[in-house]
């Protein structure tokens, strides 16, 4: 059974710091590429980020060199740290494998306003 809990979203001033976990279940994270997804209002979702078993890792364009993922495969969690957040940073944050699974967790909200 897929289960993926996500975690530490909240409202923060734009430059300040975040960082995200998602607790997933062993079968969802082993041996797979985890990534962190966003879903901002009236846009699709979007991958982030994303890492693999041996903690390669891919940003998207508009994160690089401020967001940084990073897995504990003994507690399958995956972590997203935030930094130098931004307005247009602000969304809904998931966790899945990459590809996704069909399954998604509740999100966590990220909102990044003064």
């Amino acid at each position: 059974q897929v289960q993926l809990v996500e975690s530490g979203g909240g409202l923060v001033q734009p430059g300040g710091s975040l960082r995200l976990s998602c607790s997933a279940s062993r079968s969802t994270f082993s041996f797979n590429v985890m990534g962190w997804y966003r879903q901002a209002p009236g846009k699709q979702r979007e991958l982030v980020a994303d890492i693999t078993i041996a903690d390669r890792t891919n940003y998207g364009d508009s994160v690089k060199g401020r967001f940084t993922i990073s897995r504990d495969n003994a507690k399958n969690t995956v972590y997203l740290q935030m930094n130098s957040l931004k307005p247009e940073d602000t969304a809904v944050y998931y966790c899945n494998t990459v590809p996704s699974t069909v399954y998604w967790g509740q999100g966590t909200q990220v909102t990044v306003s003064s």
